[in-house]
């Protein structure tokens, strides 16, 4: 058994929605705010309007929902339309971890993975040695609100 757990984790939740419906939300990052407990909202950066490789955009983060407040840099590293969407968290060269969703059709609607890993240098390596199961936890859940609140809206939508 390894001492040091895989650095990150996943959630995933079943939406009675169109994958393209799911896509659309998940890469709109100007509407965070309204799912993340932790995010509560962010901007699209130089030059940048929408979800492409390399776009940029700053997250206004409350870590664990109550402090300390902050914004931090982000960079979209993947954006296959319909499939997934991901960012690093933090400067261009050296991200602190990575967030992202992947969209599969499924069952007439959609199932979606919220996923982060860290990045695997050696004071993350530490750090989730030591705090990596508290704070894994909290992305869980973090997680898991923000995959119910997006579900709750998308399967409005699609209903009505």
């Amino acid at each position: 058994m390894s001492l040091i757990k895989p650095l990150g984790g996943e959630v995933t939740v079943h939406m009675k929605a169109p994958v393209e419906e799911v896509w659309a939300l998940v890469s709109d990052v100007t509407r965070i705010g309204e799912f993340s407990p932790e995010t509560f909202e962010a901007v699209w950066t130089h030059g940048a309007t929408g979800p492409a490789v390399g776009a940029r955009f700053k997250g206004h983060v409350k870590r664990n929902g109550v402090g300390p407040v902050y914004w931090t840099p982000c960079t979209v590293t993947k954006a296959v339309e319909n499939e997934v969407f991901e960012f690093g968290v933090g400067l261009d060269a050296s991200p602190i971890n990575t967030w992202g969703y992947r969209m599969q059709a499924e069952n007439g609607g959609t199932r979606v993975t919220e996923y982060f890993r860290l990045t695997p240098a050696w004071y993350i390596r530490g750090y989730w040695l030591l705090l990596g199961r508290l704070r894994g936890k909290t992305n869980e859940r973090g997680m898991r609100t923000t995959l119910e609140r997006m579900k709750a809206v998308l399967e409005e939508v699609s209903e009505a």
